[in-house]
């Protein structure tokens, strides 16, 4: 199994990016997005089964918007109002139930 994520980048505070990532492999039964901002621990952001339930940190609600296409075994996340303290690796994630999986991090950076 293999993620490619895509969609990071350099933004100014307030701004937006949409994150994709794509899946080889198996449906999987839950796909998110973590983050590990430098000198802290990885973090979840935000995960969605397959069921369509959706699960975020406090510190994005309403803020950031995670999505899934299965027929595309992708999984996406928008992010609208970015604040610095966004800035971060991103890392999609896939669990198949059996394993979980990592993509290669994409980095988010916002300006202030």
């Amino acid at each position: 199994v293999q993620l490619q994520a895509s969609g990071g980048g350099l933004v100014q505070t307030g701004g937006s990016l949409r994150l994709s990532c794509a899946a080889s492999g198996n449906i999987f039964i839950s796909m998110g997005w973590y983050r590990q901002a430098p000198g802290k621990q990885r973090e979840l952001v935000a995960l969605i089964t397959s069921g369509g339930s959706t699960n975020y940190a406090d510190s994005v609600k309403g803020r950031f918007t995670i999505s899934r296409d299965d027929a595309k075994k992708a999984v996406y996340l928008q992010m609208n109002s970015l604040k610095p303290e966004d800035t971060a690796v991103y890392y999609c994630m896939a669990n198949s139930g059996f394993n979980v999986y990592w993509g290669q991090g994409t980095l988010v950076t916002v300006s202030s």
